[in-house]
């Protein structure tokens, strides 16, 4: 196969999975996150499939972490709801792994273009600062373990990093922990009508992840100009 071809199957690949993605974003995406808000239905729904309601679920947000547009939080929320916020947690965090494996290996085939899919240059290369090398398995940790960080683009752009995937998977099955409990914990208070605890644990996690996305920034935009400094004296 020539490099002409390799490069017209690449790029009908990539025109495939944009249209899948916006397909199943409208088809499966919307419903999803539907069904989840309503938790009484969500809950009873789990309850008469068993087994296979939690693999539904661990599916459903593998698709959340692939298909990026979808937000995460409604899902989590409905986990602590209907499985409690220890299982809830779990099947939340195995279900993000197996997400963040896909991506991992989905954009080292495709490069680059790959996370173009979803997210636009401007916002690839605001993440820059993973190309630091010498800190890149702490940088990583800390962005994912920090509430209210851009955890999307983040699991899309760490594939084109030199990260190792074995290291990949530790990072996005423990550091995600704080940011998913949050919301399951909050989602199980709400299944067993404990409303004031709710709203504190969602009026708390709402102000350290405003503060996480404040430092996150800040750091982002530090990390930026020194990498620039670095540009102009090279």
């Amino acid at each position: 196969m020539t490099e002409k071809q390799k490069k017209q199957i690449a790029g009908a690949s990539i025109i495939i999975l944009v249209l899948l993605s916006l397909i199943i974003s409208w088809f499966v995406g919307k419903p999803l996150l539907k069904f989840v808000s309503q938790p009484e239905h969500f809950r009873a729904w789990v309850d008469r499939h068993g087994l296979w309601g939690r693999l539904a679920f661990m599916g459903m947000m593998i698709l959340q972490v692939v298909v990026a547009i979808i937000p995460g939080e409604p899902l989590e929320i409905g986990a602590g709801y209907a499985f409690g916020a220890v299982e809830g947690t779990l099947l939340c965090i195995i279900g993000a792994t197996v997400g963040s494996m896909l991506v991992f290996l989905f954009v080292r085939k495709f490069g680059v273009k790959a996370v173009e899919i979803f997210f636009s240059r401007e916002k690839i290369d605001s993440v820059r600062f993973l190309q630091n090398t010498k800190n890149l398995n702490f940088l990583v940790f800390t962005v994912f373990f920090i509430p209210g960080t851009p955890k999307d683009i983040l699991t899309y752009c760490v594939g084109l990093t030199k990260i190792r995937f074995r290291t990949w998977l530790f990072i996005s099955g423990v550091a995600r922990i704080p940011s998913i409990i949050t919301s399951t914990i909050g989602g199980d208070a709400l299944g067993i009508k404990n409303h004031g605890f709710a709203i504190l644990v969602f009026i708390v996690t709402l102000v350290v992840s405003a503060i996480g996305l404040l430092v996150y920034r800040k750091f982002s935009i530090r990390q930026e100009a020194k990498a620039d400094e670095e540009v102009g004296q090279g």
